[in-house]
């Protein structure tokens, strides 16, 4: 088994080989606006994890998906040439969902700031069902007179 820091330094390399292989190698019209987001290898060397986002709706992500699929043979190849390790690891890309979850927490934030400022404006207004401070002191006297 390789180490970690092998591990890692390749995957760095592999990302950086792979983004600059779609930005210019890569000239399938399906292909979108891709962001290579991460990439991890595993331990053995012999599989690389390519996580990308890309800008747009529905229709563009899957027409990327397809033209990362049909271009995977190819990206290998060229990352294979540049590394020049004895095996080249396989590519499998997978649609990074940093994005979409980052945008589900920030619409429940927002949601739970608007509920806090209602409460708060509530509070401003609200008044005491009964006295005050409905609790017996040590200081006062009770209905019998004992303290």
């Amino acid at each position: 088994m390789a180490d970690s820091a092998r591990a890692l330094k390749l995957a760095g390399t592999i990302k950086k080989l792979v983004a600059r292989a779609l930005e210019t190698e890569i000239k399938d019209p399906r292909l979108g606006f891709v962001t290579v987001t991460d990439v991890r290898v595993t331990g053995d060397l012999q599989q690389a994890s390519v996580f990308y986002t890309v800008y747009g709706g529905e229709e563009e992500r899957a027409d990327t998906a397809a033209a990362l699929a049909s271009a995977k043979g190819r990206l290998r190849s060229l990352v294979g040439r540049e590394l020049g390790i004895r095996l080249t690891p396989t590519l499998e890309f997978h649609l990074d969902a940093v994005p979409e979850t980052a945008a589900t927490l920030d619409k429940a934030l927002h949601e739970a700031h608007q509920r806090d400022e209602e409460l708060r404006k509530l509070r401003e207004n609200a008044k005491f069902a009964g006295e005050e401070d409905p609790y017996r002191h040590s200081d006062e006297a009770d209905e019998d007179g004992k303290a």
